[in-house]
């Protein structure tokens, strides 16, 4: 059954059941309110971009509760914060008509407290769009330097100088593609022949040196899922079968470590993958990773997930499985006002098909969440990192979630 057609089911069937909309008007808005945002940020803000409303969100975590939002442009919208936690980068495109007309590729700059914008720095228009824009932009460890990656079609890395605020050059990346930040004056790009290219800046943002690595993956075997995930100096990416790639960025040169892989022969056999929009994500101080995981056949690595598997990296090792609600369950629940874990909830987790979790995301500092997005239905699911409970849904977070990180 299609996914709508189910949902309407839902709602019929929920309706006789007594469940229904709460009663009372909502609390009237203040208009013409303005505020500063604190110097420290909560230990569970998100950003949630929204491809369609053209904004970068940042979500609570605690509570549900909007803090901000910043616009960004057609495409894609993937902030970056400085190290200093005190600015806000963005890579945006603009059209004079809309989505049409003559083109303008800046990287926006805005101060952190108040989201306004404080700088621009217009840069070529050959800025890529692709359909997460997971590692579509970086910034180099010192905060000094922010790289866009380019595809018009040769593909490319726009620099722009952050202390100065201008455009310092472009550097061409023939047959790699994205951007890393891999130390103070240095990114990497991943390259069709199972190499990365490393790119050195000098102190005016030239080329210093730019060279490739050995080659660490079978493109044609085994691709690597380009959407790693950082934690200290390691780089962790994922192949469509699930072993697990891990580049050491600490050194004077990049480093492999020893792969391994996320699925047992049981696992195989039950035929789980990893898949999804955004797959991984990582707690660097427990030292966690997040796979999303679904069960299906080859080349279904952009499936939604069913269940976030938990591994210990430095033993190698699973230590967890966290069961994923079903988000158009929640979505439905939204609809006729009733809270999780009550008749309704049961009824609906069971009667409407599970698609699963698109995106997940997990939030720094010592008391973790584990966040899970979908673009229909537009909800967004928090849990426990540690323990995989479910603590609430967020919704009305937009209408088309294409990208969550933690702030």
């Amino acid at each position: 059954m299609p996914m709508r057609s189910a949902v309407a089911v839902a709602l019929a069937l929920a309706i006789p059941l007594g469940i229904g909309p709460a009663r009372g008007a909502r609390a009237q808005e203040k208009l013409g309110l303005a505020t500063k945002l604190p110097s420290e940020p909560g230990a569970h803000w998100m950003w949630v971009s929204d491809i369609l409303l053209h904004r970068a969100a940042i979500v609570n975590g605690d509570d549900g509760a909007f803090v901000g939002q910043v616009p960004g442009g057609v495409g894609i919208i993937a902030p970056v914060r400085s190290p200093d936690g005190k600015w806000i980068y963005q890579a945006e495109t603009y059209y004079a008509h809309g989505t049409r007309g003559a083109r303008t590729d800046l990287v926006s700059i805005r101060d952190t407290q108040t989201l306004a914008v404080a700088g621009e720095v217009e840069i070529p228009g050959k800025r890529s769009e692709h359909t997460s824009w997971v590692a579509g932009s970086a910034i180099s460890d010192d905060g000094r330097f922010f790289a866009v990656f380019n595809l018009n079609p040769a593909t490319s890395l726009s620099i722009v100088d952050l202390a100065e605020r201008r455009f310092a050059g472009e550097v061409e990346t023939p047959g790699c593609a994205l951007v890393y930040g891999a130390g103070a004056r240095r990114f990497f790009s991943l390259c069709a022949d199972g190499t990365a290219l490393v790119v050195e800046l000098d102190d005016r943002g030239g080329v210093a040196s730019k060279a490739k690595t050995i080659r660490f993956f079978d493109a044609a075997k085994d691709p690597v899922i380009e959407k790693g995930v950082r934690r200290g100096d390691e780089w962790l990416f994922s192949s469509f079968d699930g072993e697990l790639h891990t580049i050491d960025v600490g050194g004077a040169a990049l480093a492999f470590r020893e792969s391994w892989n996320l699925l047992g022969d049981a696992d195989r056999a039950e035929s789980w993958r990893i898949g999804g929009m955004q797959p991984l994500a990582v707690h660097g101080p427990s030292g966690r990773l997040y796979a999303l995981m679904h069960q299906g056949g080859t080349d279904s690595h952009k499936d939604p997930g069913t269940e976030v598997w938990v591994y210990d990296i430095a033993q190698h090792a699973r230590v967890q499985r966290i069961a994923l609600r079903n988000p158009a369950a929640a979505f439905v629940l939204e609809q006729v006002k009733e809270k999780p874990g009550g008749l309704a909830d049961w009824l609906l987790q069971r009667a409407l098909p599970n698609r699963g979790i698109e995106r997940i995301a997990v939030t720094p500092g010592d008391s973790p969440q584990l966040v899970g997005a979908t673009q229909f239905p537009p909800t967004l699911a928090v849990y426990d990192a540690t323990s995989g409970d479910h603590l609430r849904d967020v919704h009305e977070v937009g209408i088309a979630t294409n990208l969550v990180q933690p702030y």
